[in-house]
């Protein structure tokens, strides 16, 4: 990661509607079947080959096993990074395909693509607005303990197994940003990434092989905490206004984050233009930088820049306690 600086700010922050001409700005929104093919095919790759050499090399060769770990740890945790985009339809040029994809890529990662888009077209619309942005529903954390119980994903998995289980159930009522039209096909979808898991569980335990753990669990629970470490750099310490030059950052970091990512790093690029490809958005900031507020130089920096900001008390307040 990047430790050259912080962070850089602008004083400039014109109406985003002047920044691209109308040509360019359409331009820069043409989707590609090919170059999400492309991507998505890159980074099942990688999960093939590191979950290979983890797999094989568990007991036998550590300093092969615990690197292959990581990268595929992260990798499953990742994929969050398809599913945002296909959630957003546009990592591909066929709707359809966006959807299919983004559901396996929401199984991979604990994500449900039907839920996440109702849930992120909020998040969009009502970007760090306390009272409607879904995701500041649970406090950011405002001290030590509570910023190390965050990134641990320990909260996370919390909110993945309670949520997952009220759809299921069609207890829908506190997830206001899902319509009455949408519930039926949000449940349907969730109780079948739920059953695949049970599937997957039942023949794990069928061939006396911890298959569902070795192979997904364990490694999705250590490619967490980095999925958190990017994910709080995004917001966190912007403005709360609802303009996007202000209130969300990017952050330039190492090309193997970026690509795995599907360059969401870049992320005041995607909230100003939602409807971009994620392989314009690297262009796209060209030209964007000299106007954006937050630009940070690396997630290292990005992070201690919050972690300093935290009273120096070091606990867990009972808000956080409580969402365990």
């Amino acid at each position: 990661m990047n430790h050259l600086a912080s962070e850089s700010t602008t004083l400039d922050s014109p109406d985003r509607r002047t920044i691209f001409p109308i040509d360019t700005l359409k331009q820069l929104n043409t989707r590609s079947t090919v170059k999400g093919s492309i991507r998505f095919a890159a980074h099942l790759l990688i999960l093939a080959v590191s979950g290979y050499l983890w797999g094989t090399n568990i007991g036998q060769n550590w300093s092969i096993a615990l690197p292959a770990l990581a990268i595929y740890g992260f990798g499953l945790a990742a994929m969050f990074a398809p599913m945002h985009e296909c959630s957003h339809r546009t990592a591909f040029a066929d709707n359809a395909v966006n959807d299919a994809v983004g559901w396996v890529a929401g199984l991979l990662s604990l994500y449900n693509v039907t839920f996440f888009r109702r849930y992120h077209k909020w998040h969009h619309r009502f970007a760090q607005d306390p009272t409607k942005d879904p995701e500041l529903s649970d406090p950011l954390p405002q001290l030590i303990g509570e910023y190390l119980l965050s990134i641990s994903g320990l909260t996370w998995w919390w909110g993945k197994l309670t949520t997952h289980t009220r759809v299921a159930l069609g207890q829908l009522e506190s997830y206001s940003f899902i319509p009455e039209t949408a519930r039926a096909e949000v449940i349907r979808s969730t109780r079948l990434q739920l059953a695949v898991y049970a599937i997957a569980i039942a023949i794990s335990i069928y061939a006396h092989q911890p298959w569902f753990v070795t192979y997904w669990l364990f490694p999705l629970f250590i490619g967490q905490p980095l999925l958190r470490f990017i994910l709080l750099a995004e917001h966190t310490g912007c403005s709360t206004d609802s303009n996007p030059l202000t209130n969300t950052r990017s952050t330039l970091t190492l090309f193997q984050l970026q690509f795995l990512m599907w360059n969401m790093p870049f992320h005041a690029e995607h909230h100003l233009y939602p409807s971009m490809p994620f392989h314009q958005l690297p262009i796209a900031h060209q030209q964007l930088q000299p106007h954006l507020a937050h630009v940070g130089l690396g997630y290292i920096n990005v992070n201690r820049s919050i972690v300093g900001g935290f009273n120096s008390t070091v606990g867990v307040s009972s808000n956080a306690i409580d969402r365990i």
